[in-house]
């Protein structure tokens, strides 16, 4: 199994809520993810995040077409980058035990 997350700072102006619904959308429609988890920010503080996205996959090759083709990088990726600072945004992808 695959990990992937990805934590990401929002756009002064944009809702997270909207974002989180977005990232939401993946369940059910991205076939290569098998679970899809977001949570927001609760504490604020100034090193934190706005929003988190955990996505689990099968494998790196499912991470690569997750990436690459499918509804996250068609529909979502292209959204989230219009409402999120790519450049301060992290993810880490790891095999998970």
């Amino acid at each position: 199994m695959i990990k992937h997350i990805v934590c990401f700072k929002m756009k002064e102006g944009c809702s997270v809520e909207e974002a989180r619904q977005m990232l939401l959308s993946m369940r059910g429609r991205e076939e290569t993810a098998l679970a899809v988890e977001v949570g927001v920010d609760a504490l604020h503080s100034p090193r934190s995040y706005d929003l988190v996205l955990i996505v689990t996959l099968a494998d790196f090759a499912a991470l690569e077409r997750y990436q690459t083709a499918g509804y996250h990088a068609k529909t979502v990726k292209p959204y989230m980058h219009t409402v999120t600072d790519t450049a301060k945004s992290v993810s880490v992808d790891f095999e998970a035990e």
